[in-house]
């Protein structure tokens, strides 16, 4: 702990409480105000870096992006007034506590995104007590981080004034000012910059360096005067142990995700490539099965040989005419293959968001060999981009016989938006008056039943059916399609609450 200075006198009275001593600085004051604003605005970038990463990585792990970024953006508000009413213990002493509050923020956001993707592979799947441990993991972090972004502003206000005297008004506003535009800053950075040139975790390590240097940098190059030299030599050692603890973890961070990748799928993974889609994983090859996952869930079993698909695809399509058949997602080509296999077809138009999984479905022999190369067929053509967005823009001259939804499960918030009434209401617009869609909905009765009702909402009469492991799917049409030969028909009733775009209502 930190202890205060004793007070200090000035002709023979005391100096009141939180008046810092002042001493000469090395620049003028108007360049020293320069670098504090300049540390603000760089210290406020690396903490809404900090939470995007928190935000990403726990959507990307556990699903529902709007569950995980509530958790993360509440508690860091919350922790933040819990630093802000801590650091008044520091302003006697603000310029060491504001370089101590960097060095431990920088190390604390900096590995923050290892660590919770460490426990996550290695200890996600121990359940019983720890079932939940990443999640308070997470919200430990949360709690953590906002703390120490939360001290930084009251002991930069008393440095700020340190340099100068003004009123607190004019120096709030300044702060906030810089404060707000760093946030800006970091926040499009992450998104367009960090994640995609260096990925989560690379993007975090360099996030805590530039946090460090900046903090230690304004602290001992600009309030040196005020530190004592047992004060400077804390801070050199804090950072260099900390700027040393993020570079190895920067030398290693590819042997960690290898080794992380292999305690989540596997040994044999030879495919993984962060897309600006998605994670897409590929395991197995050679004699082993292969299997793909899509932001670390399984999207393609290998062991089960396609039977899924049989499920999904089979009921749609022996219900009436197949001659035109739209798939929406399946760039894996499993769906298409299924498609082919059936008399009649004479036309497949596949739309997925994701060109790298189309490209491996194509390229990669071991998926090759699953879909059948299905996506070289001369009747197929594939087309790449937002799913949603292309049915808005669909053509309605020629109607498909059939519309197949081989999409992500409905539990992540992402893809609530293609299990809404309104993206039924598109697919309504493409569909031929004997034309049948087919949905996949997700395990339990509760997407089941939801999925049902969003169909219908849209017009369309439904047969809700299951598959292996209690899949739900979900067959419809103008007119109500036949019973799918040897699946499990469900009834779902008409009295069920449909998922619009403003208000999902499937569950995690």
């Amino acid at each position: 702990m930190i202890e205060p200075h004793p007070p200090v006198t000035t002709r023979g009275r005391p100096r009141p409480l939180g008046d810092p001593v002042r001493s000469p600085l090395p620049v003028k004051p108007g360049t020293g105000r320069v670098l504090v604003l300049a540390g603000v605005f760089v210290c406020a970038a690396c903490g809404l870096v900090y939470e995007l990463e928190l935000v990403a990585l726990a959507s990307y792990l556990m699903g529902d992006s709007v569950t995980q970024a509530s958790v993360v953006l509440s508690v860091m508000v919350f922790a933040m007034g819990l630093g802000s009413l801590a650091a008044k213990r520091l302003r006697l002493r603000a310029a060491v506590g504001f370089g101590m509050i960097e060095a431990l923020l920088a190390l604390v956001g900096g590995c923050s995104a290892m660590v919770l993707y460490a426990v996550f592979a290695w200890t996600g799947d121990w359940g019983g007590a720890w079932e939940d441990g990443p999640r308070w993991l997470l919200v430990g972090f949360s709690l953590a981080i906002g703390v120490l972004i939360g001290a930084e502003v009251p002991l930069l206000m008393v440095l700020i004034q340190r340099i100068r005297r003004q009123d607190a008004g004019g120096a709030v506003a300044d702060l906030f000012a810089a404060d707000y535009v760093g946030a800006l800053v970091g926040g499009l950075a992450f998104p367009f910059l960090l994640l995609p040139l260096l990925g989560q975790l690379t993007g975090a390590l360099l996030t805590g360096a530039v946090n460090a240097v900046a903090g230690a940098v304004l602290v001992l190059g600009l309030f040196r005067r005020d530190l004592s030299r047992r004060d400077r030599r804390l801070l050199i050692v804090a950072n260099v142990t900390v700027l040393g603890l993020l570079a190895t973890s920067w030398v290693l961070v590819d042997d960690f995700e290898r080794a992380a990748r292999h305690a989540l799928f596997g040994a044999d993974v030879r495919v993984a490539v962060q897309t600006g889609v998605q994670e897409v994983v590929l395991t197995g090859g050679g004699r082993r099965p292969t299997s793909l996952f899509l932001d670390g869930r399984l999207r393609v079993d290998g062991h089960e040989r396609g039977r899924p698909y049989r499920q999904l695809v089979g009921p749609a399509l022996h219900g009436g005419p197949r001659a035109r058949v739209l798939i929406l997602g399946g760039g894996d080509g499993l769906a298409a293959r299924e498609v082919l296999r059936a008399r009649g077809v004479r036309r497949v138009d596949v739309v997925d968001p994701d060109p790298v999984v189309v490209r491996l479905a194509r390229t990669d022999p071991g998926l090759r060999e699953l879909n059948g190369r299905s996506l070289g067929d001369p009747r197929v053509r594939v087309m790449t981009g937002d799913v949603f967005a292309w049915l808005r823009g669909a053509p309605r001259v020629l109607p498909y016989d059939v519309v197949v939804c081989d999409l992500p499960d409905p539990g992540s918030t992402a893809s609530t938006k293609l299990y809404s009434q309104e993206f039924y209401g598109l697919v309504g617009r493409v569909l031929a008056d004997r034309g049948r869609v087919v949905a996949r909905v997700g395990r339990g009765a509760a997407p089941l039943s939801t999925g049902a009702a969003t169909v219908r909402s849209a017009g369309l009469r439904v047969v809700a059916y299951r598959g292996d492991g209690g899949v739900g799917f979900v067959l419809a049409g103008w007119t109500r399609p036949g019973p799918p030969a040897g699946e499990r028909v469900v009834r779902t009733g008409v009295g069920g609450v449909p998922s619009t775009l403003i208000h999902p209502r499937y569950g995690g």
